[in-house]
């Protein structure tokens, strides 16, 4: 079981989605997995991302390996974390 499983929440810490909040969707392989926000809701599209670019945060919701944004979405709802995911988080400080 790896730190970046399906699921797990994490803070972008690089490019223009830093600070943002997103889900680990789908693991690609040892460096890389595949992220969403979704858009809509925190405003990182679904992307390859390294996982260098990540910092994973303590929470983790259920998902299975590769679901839609509307499914991920649900699962942020479900897990109380609406709000969270619409701000953004100040780096660096």
């Amino acid at each position: 079981m790896t730190l970046f499983e399906t699921g797990r929440v994490c803070v972008k810490t690089m490019g223009r989605e830093a600070g943002r909040y997103c889900v680990v969707v789908e693991q690609m392989n040892g460096k890389y997995v595949v992220v969403t926000g979704p858009k809509y809701l925190s405003g990182v599209r679904r992307r390859s991302c390294n996982v260098r670019h990540l910092e994973p945060l303590d929470i983790k919701i259920d998902i299975r390996d590769g679901a839609d944004d509307d499914t991920v979405a649900k699962a942020i709802e479900s897990a109380g974390l609406t709000e969270r995911f619409r701000q953004k988080v100040r780096l660096g400080e």
